[in-house]
């Protein structure tokens, strides 16, 4: 049984026992045994572990993880001190940077401050083989991810959702909560960030609404 010691282990309790999940685990163990999978198994769920459900102020969901070695630690878009942050996330500190004035440019990329300052950063996929993009893609992480935005989605206490690119705007449809703000934008990736992504302002429109809700906004700062 997977345990985060947070709120989520009761929110989850019943998750690990569904079918789908069954099957995705024998998978996944056949998987860590034959393959090299990324991140290691005991940091799939850094994601949670580090960000409790009542915590959570903004959810940036990303797509699987990064397939490079000693890249994925479990939070979406993040990666271990000293390995270069990739294009995506450095095009994510330019936007911040130009929105906010905060320069993380040339530091590291990981993001664990903000999942200890309350940012969820959840794949939707949550592991992935070396070097094959979308390799675990439709092998049940998907409803997992489902699963965690619905239980977001119905708490009363409101948060930020960023949904960059088509993978995380598809989960839009399980954010119906009127407490909730959605902002959708292109993908940071090189490919797409000229088509919405820069000039999209999410890090202060989500601090400007937290703060119309009587709740800190987040520190942008790594």
């Amino acid at each position: 049984m997977v345990k985060f010691n947070n709120d989520w282990d009761e929110l989850l309790k019943d998750e690990f026992t569904k079918e789908y999940y069954l099957k995705l685990r024998k998978i996944l163990i056949h998987e860590y045994r034959t393959q090299r999978i990324f991140p290691g198994m005991y940091d799939i769920f850094n994601a949670m572990k580090l960000t409790s459900y009542n915590d959570v102020k903004c959810v940036i969901i990303g797509q699987d993880p990064y397939h490079g070695e000693g890249q994925a630690h479990g939070l979406s878009f993040s990666v271990k001190k000293g390995i270069a942050p990739p294009p995506s996330l450095v095009n994510i500190f330019k936007e911040i940077r130009d929105d906010l004035g905060i320069d993380n440019l040339g530091k590291h990329g990981d993001l664990t401050k903000w999942a200890e300052n309350g940012v969820l950063l959840l794949n939707s996929v949550l592991t992935v083989r070396a070097d094959q993009a979308r390799s675990h893609h439709g092998i049940g992480w998907e409803e997992f991810t489902t699963d965690v935005i619905k239980l977001l989605n119905v708490r009363s206490k409101p948060m930020v959702f960023m949904l960059w690119g088509g993978d995380a705007k598809a989960k839009a449809k399980y954010i119906t909560n009127p407490a909730h703000l959605v902002l959708k934008a292109a993908h940071p990736s090189p490919l797409s960030a000229y088509n919405g992504f820069f000039g999209c302002k999410h890090f202060s429109k989500a601090n400007e609404f937290l703060a119309s809700q009587g709740m800190d906004g987040i520190d942008w700062s790594i």
